[in-house]
């Protein structure tokens, strides 16, 4: 996935969950869109460096998109839906080793109890079914955890994709890395036990869970390398 001109600036605020206000070089201040629901920890310090993308659509409020965000431990995007395409686009040049004869790749499909899967895989071994989480929440040692916050919305995926599991038919929960601090990533069980123990039973019914890190640049954003991923922190 590659970006058109990113403009830099300088975060004075995020607010109202989809709202930032953002300090131009030139003292402009501008209001972005902030496409990210999560609670952005760690992502979102006021006086970080970020970088916006621009919309030609004239009828935008706000023609800015808050994407990437300098952290001390490493660049984050934090446009999450970003990360359907960039996992998207691995699937199809083939980089996900196990998938390759996969070769019908579909997107928002509707499936289970009305809701849409982020990509489907079609092709002789038969279909999967894949949902693609963003990992921003870097903690010590290079963990990345997933969720941010309390999401009912990704128990309710979790517990779509092991309805799915049979015969030639798998379901694959699909972390992608979007902090380039993060080396591992683990379910974040401490901010919502329940999603981690949802998580564990998708898993022992058959989920398969993979987690990569990207190369993450104001050029664009690739899938890089397979990441290790445990249900539960060292230590724990």
């Amino acid at each position: 996935m590659q970006f058109a001109d990113l403009v830099e600036g300088r975060l004075l605020r995020r607010y109202k969950r989809f709202l930032a206000d953002v300090e131009l070089p030139g003292g402009q201040v501008i209001t972005a869109h902030c496409p990210n629901t999560g609670a952005m920890t760690g992502c979102a310090e006021p006086g970080s460096r970020v970088w916006l993308s621009t919309s030609a659509v004239k009828t935008r409020k706000y023609p800015h998109t808050w994407e990437l965000v300098a952290t001390p431990d490493g660049i984050a995007c934090i446009h999450s839906a970003s990360a359907n395409k960039v996992v998207g686009e691995a699937f199809r040049q083939g980089l996900v080793p196990g998938f390759e004869r996969y070769v019908d790749i579909s997107t928002e499909v509707k499936y289970g109890q009305g809701s849409r899967v982020d990509l489907l895989l079609q092709g002789p071994p038969g279909q999967v079914f894949i949902e693609v989480k963003s990992v921003t929440l870097c903690r010590g040692g290079g963990w990345g955890a997933f969720p941010d916050a309390v999401s009912a919305r990704g128990r309710k995926h979790l517990r779509e994709l092991q309805g799915v599991v049979a015969g030639d038919t798998r379901a694959l929960l699909f972390f992608c890395v979007f902090h380039t601090g993060i080396k591992a990533v683990c379910a974040a069980g401490d901010i919502d036990p329940a999603y981690r123990d949802t998580l564990a039973e998708a898993m022992a019914a058959g989920v398969e869970v993979l987690a990569w890190g990207a190369d993450i640049s104001t050029s664009g954003i690739r899938l890089a390398q397979a990441l290790p991923f445990e249900l539960d922190p060292p230590g724990n």
